[in-house]
């Protein structure tokens, strides 16, 4: 008897083994027809009354079944009346080997659509699909674990609590007080600034910190060329300013790499995608290719930035408003950053009212009030006039899952505009208060100025309390 005839064998007669491994099987992993018929039978009698048929009930369906032949249904007779049961087989090991079953036969399905896909015999799927389709037959395997027993798992749930989770730290001494150590893996990380105050700085230098750290890093762009981006990490690890940076002999700029690469651990790759062509269905396909092609696994991204990716489960010119669309992107980059166990780091605009808002809240993100909502953690960048003369930069907490976004909620660092670096400052300098550092811009005053106040019709409103 075939292995797959005694997985059928004991669905039918070992309740407890067939619980376990019911969700796992697949009627494409059965080669012969008359297998995935039984399979079906035995599925569908599952679905319909949460327990498995017996060999009569099996015979019966059998009969009652359309769409088979003599020949199937001879076949599927004979098999099942071949069925026995042997209780002394260990459920640990029926369990392993029809684990070891359907990852064997995943692969070899994925294998023949892979040929299929290079044959031309299926057009719907790009030979760029193949990777996936590989990786997600190579990683089919049995979740045993099926929820936490709050009493039970005590002790593990202590352990879990004292054990030190793995981040990736910040170079800045407030940022990982606030993080508790850097960014956890797993997780969606939102910059919020308005235009030209320093969301790709703060990512290229975080990146440029990264690597030097002995990070391999990602970092996608989708508003700057790839040159561009490489330029500020330039500036940054270089210590040369980006206009230097064009008069630098080359002879001189060498001997800063060589320096630089005999130092620097990690590696650093950069990808740049047209503006609203590419999505977490893109970056996933990227990330495949550079561990087959690269030997290069991520431990952190940069999206540079959110809300100019596409969503790869609302097509382009789909009539869906703004706050689903954001919201859907970032769903989804945080589930790409779940499946390859990273932080993820991004940014977006705030409002135009937050453009000149000296003290940035949740409420001034743009497009999407979706975004906070999923994001792990999010702070904003706020600059004045103060501030640029001072040479820093305020951040302010705005969400906090690792940390209690009340403590250190205001800080300054300092910015160097000209090398794209952020460095810490002078505890001398964070005299923040908690309610708001500055005067609100007189952004809205001025409209008002120009074209009046709005004005408000309460008439529509009589009758109603």
């Amino acid at each position: 008897m075939g292995l797959d005839h005694v997985i059928f064998s004991n669905l039918i007669q070992n309740e407890e083994y067939g619980r376990k491994v019911i969700p796992f099987l697949k009627e494409e992993y059965f080669s012969h027809h008359s297998d995935r018929v039984i399979f079906d039978l035995i599925d569908s009698y599952m679905k319909e009354y949460n327990a498995f048929p017996s060999k009569e009930a099996l015979m019966i369906d059998l009969s009652n079944k359309d769409g088979i032949n003599e020949q199937t249904f001879k076949e599927c007779k004979d098999v099942i009346s071949s069925f026995t049961y042997d209780p002394d087989t260990k459920l640990d090991w029926l369990v392993d080997k029809t684990e070891e079953f359907c990852q064997e036969k995943a692969v070899y399905n994925a294998i023949m659509k892979s040929i299929e896909i290079i044959d031309g015999k299926d057009n719907k799927t790009s030979k760029g699909g193949i990777p996936q389709i590989l990786t997600d037959a190579l990683g089919v395997s049995f979740d045993s674990h099926i929820g936490h027993d709050f009493l039970d798992d005590a002790e593990s749930r202590y352990d879990f609590y004292h054990a030190k989770e793995l981040r990736v730290p910040f170079d800045l001494h407030y940022m990982n007080e606030i993080t508790q150590g850097g960014l956890p893996k797993k997780t969606l990380n939102i910059i919020l600034a308005g235009t030209g105050v320093g969301k790709s700085l703060a990512m290229c230098h975080m990146a440029a910190a990264n690597l030097s750290a002995g990070y391999n890093v990602l970092y996608i762009t989708m508003e700057m060329a790839e040159e561009r981006i490489a330029e500020r990490i330039d500036a940054n690890l270089l210590d040369v300013t980006v206009d230097d940076l064009k008069l630098l002999p080359r002879e001189s700029y060498n001997k800063k790499i060589e320096r630089l690469r005999s130092k620097a651990k990690g590696k650093l790759k950069i990808k740049e995608y047209p503006t609203a062509s590419a999505g977490s269905a893109n970056f996933r396909h990227l990330i495949n290719e550079l561990k087959i092609k690269k030997n290069f696994i991520p431990d952190i991204i940069y999206i540079d930035y959110l809300n100019i990716c596409m969503s790869s489960r609302i097509r382009n010119g789909a009539n869906v408003n703004s706050y689903t669309l954001v919201k859907a992107i970032a769903e989804e980059l945080r589930g790409l950053a779940v499946e390859n166990n990273v932080p993820i780091i991004s940014a977006t605009q705030t409002t135009r009212g937050g453009y000149s808002n000296s003290d940035v809240g949740l409420e001034d993100t743009s497009e999407s009030f979706g975004l906070p909502a999923t994001a792990d953690f999010m702070f904003a960048l706020i600059t004045s006039e103060e501030l640029e003369d001072m040479g820093q930069i305020m951040v302010k907490q705005l969400k906090n899952r690792y940390s209690d976004p009340g403590i250190n909620r205001r800080f300054v660092v300092g910015v160097d505009r000209s090398r794209m670096r952020l460095y810490d400052v002078e505890d001398s300098a964070q005299d923040i208060m908690d309610g708001p550092v500055m005067d609100k811009s007189r952004f809205v005053e001025r409209e008002e100025e120009m074209f009046g106040k709005p004005k408000f019709d309460n008439s529509k409103f009589e009758g109603f309390k």
